[in-house]
């Protein structure tokens, strides 16, 4: 995997983390109720659990490359469409009331909270799946199935790590709440780019 294949990749994933959701409600309210190292060790867990996912992704389309071609390429323009389904429904949203994120309660706490968080959220998969199946081909290695893997799960992990050190404070956070709606419409165009790649090629 070059440079050039690797930065859509990662920036699709920090326009994910970035947006306002329930991960993000988690980890501030463990961060508030139960102080930075909760935290953080509720960011760490959440990161985990997407990387395993991405790696399950990775490494299943890749085997699907070598076993069933026909039916990878059947995945790969399924999950363009669906890159574009999500696009259409990014914009067509309403915006969110500012500061909904941070009401949601939650009873997961720590390491196994952030990642059972991510680990049962079945969206997550058919995310990893619609946007890796546009970046694997017959000849990635093991190497490039564990880049794609840290680059989720490390990007995911640092932002929320972030955020428990009180990022909040800086107002970064608040700004990111509040132009929610930019970093949702630029994660539409970037996915109807992806998709629209997949046709062209």
């Amino acid at each position: 995997m070059t440079f050039l294949t690797w930065l859509p990749l990662a920036t699709v994933c920090v326009l994910g983390a970035l947006s306002p959701g329930p991960s993000l409600a988690l980890v501030i309210n463990n961060t508030v109720q139960r102080g930075t190292a909760t935290g953080l060790r509720t960011a760490l867990g959440h990161g985990i659990g997407v990387a395993l996912y991405a790696l399950i992704t990775a490494m299943g389309l890749g085997l699907l490359i070598s076993q069933t071609p026909w039916l990878f390429d059947g995945i790969k323009y399924a999950g363009a469409a669906f890159l574009v389904y999500m696009a259409i429904k990014i914009l067509l949203a309403k915006p969110n009331v500012e500061g909904q994120s941070r009401s949601r309660k939650t009873r997961f706490v720590g390491f196994g909270g952030g990642f059972m968080v991510a680990f049962l959220n079945p969206k997550l998969a058919i995310f990893f799946l619609a946007l890796f199946s546009q970046f694997v081909r017959a000849d990635l290695t093991l190497g490039d199935q564990l880049l794609m893997m840290a680059t989720a799960g490390g990007i995911d992990a640092l932002w929320y790590a972030a955020v428990a050190l009180g990022i909040g404070r800086t107002g970064l956070l608040g700004w990111l709440q509040r132009h929610g709606i930019w970093v949702d419409r630029v994660s539409a165009v970037i996915f109807l780019l992806l998709a629209t790649a997949v046709v062209l090629q």
